[in-house]
């Protein structure tokens, strides 16, 4: 997130003490896409009359904890402290490095000369990273300390800063997007109140800006933007191979890179982002409620006055209410999520026990009824086993018929979802990669999570869902087809891997 309040009249929505303490409007940009990572979170602040120009505050927690948000007085100060003109924030969900305050963003280099003193907030992923990492370490005298891309990013950055000359921010960008393979998106800020915010020419991550008047900001996720109350008509999304920048007061979108297509991560709009958000002009909520009807369409488990659609709460909602609307089967929750636990698939380790914390069945909704459960994916299955036991042991379901508004997810994510090993998936266990979805492989999937019966959405729906052409969306878990030289290379190490393990081939030896 970055906002940043330019010479001009107060704008509406500055906070109460004027455009100087804009930087308050953080926090409240991170908690609305707070659910793209809850490891972490931070912000850095520029203060154009004070002698640390740029100043950063970041902790592990989320960002409720992080800025003491649950006590006013603690949170007032700590924002008086770091108020200022501009200010950029990030919400950390790990794909590599450590779970430590080390790890969170932004990252800050400091340095004597103002252009070369800055701050940044990365989210993607580098396909290429291991390769950057050891040109970085062949240089003599050169050391990395920590085991992530967003380190090897800041050394990138900080070359294109080095040397007698004031390169200008396009040209850095240009540079590095000639280096980087894969995922990134970027927020920079610099002391001399340059900002940037880029994002990369596929366009596989999300961002979106707002302008009005003298006041910008921008988010990964359109709903922070219109939540800090940014009209609708004033709410852009950033092109690929484009950056909004900032520079002498003046605010430009230029194009540093050209964009040879588009490769929209699809999971963005099935399970990363906010309902509420609009992703490069599609709905994520219009996307759900199609996703919902095409599971409808496909279905073939006949329906009596005992068959209920459950949602697994609360990505799959909008699935689950479009298919029970269309099917004319009440839709009913009939498991409770505790709202006060993390998204279990972003969360890390131990997702069994995190799952049993996290739901609730009701016996009272559920007993003796046939449960069709709609989920939005099936990566690991550890979520999906445990609420299958919970449903019958707990709930009383007499049988559970699982649905998911996916198709199986077969190959690792190597731009920013942390899926990055085959093993790591539960498709491939029981099918290859261009293997048919056949009705016996499904009922061995079923068996192998507890359900009377499982079904995934055909492939083609995704693209008819999200309504965008297949050849602009990133379908790679589910297809193998990486949109950059470096995600095939890692695909193919990775099959490499497995057959030397013995596995490749034999979907897994079940």
């Amino acid at each position: 997130a970055a906002i940043y309040h330019l010479p001009g009249e107060p704008h509406r929505l500055a906070p109460k003490g004027g455009p100087s303490q804009v930087s308050r409007h953080i926090p409240r940009l991170l908690l609305d896409i707070q659910n793209r990572g809850q490891l972490a979170a931070g912000m850095t602040v520029y203060r154009p009359t004070h002698p640390q120009l740029l100043e950063t505050y970041k902790d592990v927690g989320t960002v409720t904890e992080v800025f003491q948000l649950n006590h006013q007085t603690d949170a007032t100060a700590l924002m008086d402290r770091y108020a200022g003109v501009a200010a950029i924030g990030h919400v950390r969900y790990a794909t590599c490095g450590g779970d430590d305050r080390g790890n969170a963003q932004p990252f800050e280099r400091h340095h004597i000369e103002k252009h070369k003193w800055f701050a940044f907030g990365f989210n993607g992923q580098l396909a290429n990273y291991q390769e950057l990492r050891q040109e970085i370490l062949s240089q003599p005298n050169f050391h990395l300390a920590r085991d992530t891309d967003t380190e090897v990013l800041l050394h990138l950055i900080s070359q294109q800063l080095s040397g007698d000359r004031l390169p200008r921010l396009i040209d850095v960008l240009s540079v590095l997007s000639q280096r980087l393979d894969g995922a990134w998106n970027i927020v920079f800020l610099n002391a001399q109140g340059e900002m940037a915010v880029a994002r990369d020419p596929l366009g596989i991550r999300p961002l979106c800006y707002a302008f009005d008047g003298s006041l910008f900001a921008a988010a990964s996720e359109s709903v922070a933007l219109a939540n800090l109350g940014f009209r609708q008509e004033h709410i852009r999304n950033v092109p690929p191979g484009h950056a909004v920048l900032i520079q002498n007061g003046q605010l430009e979108l230029v194009e540093f890179a050209t964009s040879p297509r588009r490769a929209h991560c699809f999971f963005e709009w099935i399970y990363f982002a906010n309902v509420a958000s609009t992703l490069d002009e599609r709905s994520v909520y219009l996307t759900r409620k199609r996703l919902g009807e095409e599971l409808a369409r496909q279905e073939t488990l006949t329906i009596d006055e005992n068959t209920i659609v459950v949602p697994v709460p609360d990505t799959a909602k909008a699935a689950a209410d479009s298919m029970a609307f269309t099917l004319k089967v009440p839709s009913v929750e009939g498991l409770m999520r505790n709202r006060y636990m993390g998204r279990t698939f972003i969360e890390g380790t131990n997702r069994e026990d995190k799952a049993r914390m996290k739901y609730t069945p009701l016996p009272e909704v559920l007993a003796g009824k046939r449960v069709i459960l709609v989920e939005d994916t099936i990566v690991r299955s550890t979520t999906m086993k445990v609420l299958i036991s919970q449903l019958k042991d707990r709930g009383q379901a007499k049988e559970v018929h699982v649905r998911v508004a996916c198709p199986p997810i077969l190959s690792p994510c190597f731009y920013g979802i942390d899926m990055t090993t085959i093993n790591q998936l539960f498709a491939p266990k029981f099918m290859n990669l261009g293997d048919p979805l056949t009705p016996e492989v499904e009922a061995r999937m079923a068996d192998a999570i507890g359900a009377e019966s499982l079904r995934y959405l055909s492939f083609e729906s995704i693209a008819r869902s999200i309504d965008l052409p297949s050849t602009s969306i990133c379908q790679a878990c589910l297809d193998g087809k990486y949109p950059t030289s470096a995600g095939k290379q890692l695909y193919q190490l990775e099959l490499d891997r497995m057959h030397i393990a013995g596995v490749q081939g034999r979907a897994f030896d079940r």
